[in-house]
């Protein structure tokens, strides 16, 4: 279905080429899971797919690829419409109509499809991906996991024998990410569609994978078994690494597998001391920074409340992770802390933050009743879309704006924070061309020079890989142990179990769960990472935890 003959990609500002020499065959029906780090090349080789490279992202195309026949240096991609359909991160920036029925029902006018051909696969996606009941309600009333079903089925009604996605489950919750895998899945088996799909949170896709195409960052793709290349690879889910660190074979993919082959390496841990899932905060507890009492947050037009009577305490030196399913209201939440969000009832009092680790005396303030730099001062929030503050033309000018906002002389503040988080970054590069962990430290760095003592960020690991969440755990570790206090709205299990002390879950707009992270996330199927499922009712929540208690122990967890 697609071949890869010679190829190798080269841009103009790249020394070497992003992709080397690949000789790879997908097969008709194949899932394949296409896996590396940030930068490493996964986003040019799905566009290389449908002709979106080199016709529109440029660069040069040495080689072949071919698509059901077509070579797509030759057909670009609107000749390849219905062939191929490609599905992005954030379905929202695609979508170009009001209504379900409407979006699936495009991209077959754009193909001058006949009206009662076009009639009979609308209904045939709607059945196909338990849309029907939803045909008529307005795009944006949906869920993250039902825009994502209509985004897979706007392209679908365009009987494209191979989809295309870019992190499709990134902004979901579990049960919506698993909602829109179980559709992807379903699309393989039983209509034999071809899907290559590049994802970040492996835990979640690499069961389902036939084939895995790893690219290591020097051009190159492996192409082969998921077992047999996650093997060696440099990157991995847990449940992997878990099976790597106990040397089982084959290698599980699932947590279902890894359960039938951990009994001796539970038995073996049972009785050991529980390793801390992460640093502990040296210093007794600090302070309150931050409290929340009654508040509601009611929309126009909408019949409930997105948040309804929550009182929430944030004590500095503690990271916080806010979590529950799409529209809970976690996002209207973080606004309505920080200060620029609506409220409809309610309280909330900030103390100011000074580098001694202790609120300053008569400084608490409500961030929603103060000048927009005086709020910044008590809150600093990183949005969903980090971009979304970035509107200057280089790095130097985005920093020195913050820190003229701060009252900081230029070239201070702002620019050391940044090289703390992620150095190297240059001064004249144009912030929207940053990686997304550039772009997030960025932000980071600008809403930091105004010393706020309570930091809010929402969804920062979306586009983020392995290495750098793990990075974005040290720095979030880093402000706790300044006395900050640090919320993370995230839907990523995983690094949560690394990176929270307390899990505070939304339901419909109120809180239904407050605690320490390891009994908040291990209680819940949802929730748990999967290092928790394998070893439950062992209290383990990183394979990181297993490898220190394990250290020492012999072969015996292996089957």
């Amino acid at each position: 279905m697609i071949t890869f003959d010679q190829v190798t990609v080269q841009y103009d500002e790249t020394a070497e080429p992003v992709l080397r020499d690949v000789d790879l065959t997908v097969e008709e029906g194949e899932l394949c899971l296409v896996v590396g780090h940030t930068g490493a090349g996964k986003s040019t080789l799905l566009g290389t797919v449908n002709g979106l490279v080199p016709h529109f992202t440029g660069g040069t195309l040495f080689g072949s690829v071919t698509v059901d026949g077509r070579d797509t240096a030759q057909h670009p991609p609107r000749e390849l419409a219905d062939v191929v359909g490609v599905v992005g991160q954030d379905p929202l920036d695609g979508f170009v109509t009001d209504t379900v029925e409407e979006e699936l029902a495009y991209a077959m006018e754009q193909l001058a499809i006949p009206p009662e051909t076009m009639r009979k696969r609308v209904e045939e996606t709607l059945d196909l991906l338990g849309l029907a009941e939803l045909r008529h309600r307005p795009l944006y009333e949906l869920s993250g996991g039902q825009q994502q079903r209509v985004a897979i089925g706007s392209v679908l009604t365009a009987h494209p024998r191979v989809l295309v996605f870019d992190e499709p489950t990134s902004a979901l919750d579990p049960t919506a990410a698993e909602e829109v895998l179980a559709a992807i899945t379903r699309l393989v088996h039983d209509l034999g569609v071809t899907v290559l799909l590049a994802e970040h949170r492996l835990e979640r896709v690499v069961q389902y994978a036939d084939r895995v195409l790893y690219l290591p960052g020097n051009g190159r793709v492996v192409s082969g078994a998921p077992a047999e290349v996650f093997r060696t690879t440099a990157i991995a889910p847990p449940v992997v690494e878990l099976g790597r660190h106990a040397d089982w074979t084959p290698l599980p993919l699932s947590v279902r597998d890894a359960r039938r082959a951990a009994a001796p390496l539970r038995t073996r841990l049972t009785g050991r001391t529980v390793p801390p899932a992460r640093p502990a905060i040296t210093g007794a507890r600090h302070p309150r920074m931050l409290d929340a009492r009654g508040l509601s947050v009611r929309y126009r037009g909408q019949a409930l409340p997105a948040v309804r009577g929550v009182d929430l305490e944030l004590h500095g030196g503690e990271t916080v992770a806010l979590m529950g399913r799409n529209g809970s209201g976690k996002s209207s939440l973080l606004w309505a802390l920080q200060g620029s969000g609506q409220r409809s009832d309610g309280t909330v009092r900030v103390s100011r933050w000074s580098p001694s680790n202790h609120p300053v005396p008569g400084t608490s303030r409500d961030p929603g009743s103060v000048s927009a730099t005086q709020a910044r001062q008590l809150v600093g929030l990183v949005p969903q879309t980090p971009t979304d503050l970035l509107y200057l033309e280089s790095v130097q000018q985005e920093l020195d704006q913050a820190n003229t906002e701060s009252g900081v002389g230029a070239g201070l503040s702002a620019r050391s924070i940044l090289d703390s988080l992620a150095p190297g970054i240059d001064d004249a590069a144009h912030p929207r061309d940053l990686s997304e962990g550039q772009k997030l430290a960025l932000v980071l760095a600008i809403q930091l020079s105004a010393a706020p003592g309570v930091v809010l960020l929402d969804e920062p690991t979306r586009g983020l890989d392995y290495r750098a969440k793990a990075q974005l755990t040290r720095i979030l570790d880093a402000l706790a142990a300044q006395g900050r206090a640090v919320v993370v709205s995230t839907h990523d299990v995983e690094f949560v179990a690394r990176t929270a002390d307390r899990v505070v879950v939304m339901a419909e707009g109120e809180i239904v769960a407050d605690g320490p992270a390891a009994d908040v996330v291990v209680s819940s199927p949802v929730f748990a990472p999967q290092v928790a499922k394998v070893l439950s009712p062992l209290p383990y929540l990183t394979v990181d935890q297993v490898t220190v208690a394990d250290a020492g122990a012999g072969d015996g967890g292996r089957p």
